[in-house]
């Protein structure tokens, strides 16, 4: 086995170890709001509580990712995956954690089970891959997508589908440990309005 091949699979398993502490520490630590938005969404509008959509994972394996419903019940079967400012399906309270960002919370679950990372590409629907040459659609699906990553930290949600592109394979090819907390700072910085670095 090759030293480089060997400081590869420590660094995956440090981060892998890094991601089970942080969403177990985070998931204790927000119980309280996290219960709280769960029954302020459930009883402010029909349907459950929670939003669950097929995604695609590392190696190209599908998950299903979790996040607050922050919509009204069956809006894919209504409009379709992507959403507008002012889009009509979006619920109130929808409006407060879309814009807190606190409707991916649900995904530290994802992380804890081992389908998501707390950073990397942000996970695509599979019918994005049209969007990729087919060496680029496995190149982008080596790492574990995450809650956050380059695209999020550093232009939120003004990228447009090309940079979002080249900012999560750059993340592959550049990932490090040094990397994934200053995209976590950068991601703090950007939900609390004080811009991206």
């Amino acid at each position: 086995m090759s030293p480089q091949l060997t400081l590869l699979d420590s660094t995956i398993a440090v981060k892998r170890l890094f991601d089970i502490a942080v969403s177990l520490v985070a998931l204790l630590a927000l119980s309280p709001l996290l219960l709280a938005v769960a029954l302020a969404v459930a009883s402010t509008s029909p349907g459950g509580a929670f939003y669950r959509q097929v995604r695609v994972g590392r190696g190209g394996r599908p998950f299903r990712m979790l996040k607050f419903r922050s919509m009204v019940a069956d809006a894919d079967r209504i409009g379709g995956y992507s959403t507008a400012r002012g889009d009509p399906r979006i619920t109130r309270i929808g409006r407060f954690i879309r814009r807190t960002s606190i409707d991916e919370l649900p995904q530290l679950l994802n992380v804890l089970g081992g389908s998501m990372s707390l950073v990397g590409p942000r996970p695509d629907v599979p019918a994005q891959e049209e969007l990729y040459a087919p060496e680029e659609w496995r190149e982008r699906h080596r790492v574990r997508p995450g809650i956050t990553g380059l695209a999020q930290a550093l232009a939120r949600n003004e990228a447009g589908p090309g940079e979002r592109k080249a900012l999560d394979l750059r993340y592959v090819r550049e990932q490090s440990l040094w990397l994934d907390l200053k995209i976590i700072w950068w991601t703090v910085r950007q939900v609390l309005g004080k811009g991206s670095h």
